[in-house]
């Protein structure tokens, strides 16, 4: 038995008044979805569970089959472990953005999805003026970076994990007055946020990003702060040895940390120019050895934090064509399979932001009878009489109902 999930971040949405009332997915061109539909259950699963932020971090643990609220101690962690850092148990790891201020307002989130080699000098740069035997910055993949803290003792680790941190694309075009660090101990977090504008708006990069109207990477913020996570093998969960493929740190350091596989597509970005058709080729490739595959296509996630309608259309359009199209033409050859795709959560353009509404999903292959839909959209999924309560739960049917 073959099993792949397939998970277009981000890519459910509400109803948008410039496409008469319908969302992305309803007026995307999906033949490849609607087909599963029509040959599966559709339904709508919690990802995220009461009390807990609709992150992606959240969200995509829970589809892998592990109760956040058991598992979970911040993305910082994740993404440090797909980047080879193993954090001590004195240490905590922060997400680290490279963003756009502009006048006291998060311009961007992102600071223009600064390139891979612009980030890595920034951030280098930062880490030697700002760095020291207790504070390292390591790069990610473009603005996306961590920092290290070496805490003192048990208390200061506590006190570093107790800091209310915002996520910055939660912020857009709004003043960051109000979001910044809070609680004991945020004073030392303001203060190297404060102290990396100084440097940055001083540093020839930015000053060519102006030059060429691009957004300046113009200051840091720390968030998503957590302890090294203590996760079974999903192996030792399932039974089945996998694999990921994902541009995103957050998924990979998941996927490491829970004994899966991490397949590198070349040009695979986590933005709009991902390559799709590289995941999808890979992607079949995987599939001829393993017996579990976990793809995730950030791109829908990313053009809904934009307000991005036609973008998150396109994105959904190409994750449709060369993604999912390519795994189940192959699947469909196979005697015995297990497909499934849905949205983590969603990122109405409208919000520029996740939400907590619960997600759909489409399953279909071995056993799988169909439940009478004939399109992948949120409509059917609400209207559908299949619901699951988390993803951990949801996984654990697909896999062993």
């Amino acid at each position: 038995m073959k099993y792949a999930i397939l998970v277009g971040d981000g890519m459910s949405d509400y109803p948008i008044k410039e496409l008469e009332g319908k969302t992305p997915l309803e007026v995307a061109k999906i033949p490849n979805l609607n087909e599963i539909v029509k040959r599966g259950r559709i339904g709508l699963v919690k990802t995220v569970p009461t009390g807990m932020k609709p992150a992606s971090d959240i969200a995509n643990l829970s589809i892998l089959g592990y109760d956040p609220k058991k598992y979970y101690t911040g993305r910082g962690p994740l993404e440090a472990a797909n980047v080879g850092i193993e954090l001590a148990e004195d240490e905590v790891a922060f997400r680290c953005n490279l963003v756009t201020i502009n006048n006291d307002i998060m311009a961007d989130y992102s600071a223009g999805h600064i390139s891979e080699k612009e980030a890595k000098i920034l951030i280098e740069s930062l880490n030697g003026k700002l760095g020291s035997d207790r504070i390292r910055f390591y790069h990610g993949k473009s603005y996306r970076n961590l920092m290290i803290v070496k805490a003192k003792s048990r208390e200061e680790v506590g006190e570093l994990m107790k800091i209310a941190c915002t996520p910055p694309h939660d912020i857009s075009e709004q003043s960051i007055s109000k979001s910044r660090p809070e609680g004991a101990g945020s004073e030392k977090l303001m203060e190297l946020m404060t102290r990396s504008k100084e440097l940055l708006e001083k540093h020839e990069i930015n000053k060519v990003r102006l030059d060429l109207k691009e957004n300046p990477a113009n200051m840091i913020w720390l968030w998503g702060q957590g302890t090294n996570p203590n996760m079974p093998s999903f192996k030792g969960l399932f039974g089945l040895e996998g694999a990921v493929i994902s541009a995103v740190d957050l998924v990979n350091g998941i996927g490491k940390l829970i004994g899966l596989e991490l397949i590198k597509v070349p040009g695979a970005t986590g933005y709009y120019d991902t390559n799709y058709r590289g995941k999808g080729e890979y992607a079949v490739n995987a599939l001829k050895e393993k017996d579990f595959l976990f793809v995730h296509v950030e791109a829908p996630d990313e053009a809904g934090h934009n307000g991005d309608m036609r973008a998150k259309i396109t994105a959904i359009e190409n994750f449709d064509k060369f993604v999912v199209g390519a795994v189940w033409r192959h699947l469909k050859e196979t005697k015995e399979y297990r497909l499934m795709v849905l949205s983590d959560h969603a990122t109405p353009v409208s919000v520029r932001t996740h939400v907590k509404d619960p997600a759909p999903f489409v399953m279909a292959g071995s056993g799988l009878e169909h439940n009478g839909f004939e399109a992948f959209n949120e409509a059917n999924a609400a209207s559908s009489k299949v619901k699951f309560k988390s993803g951990a739960a949801l996984t654990e049917a697909f896999i062993k109902g």
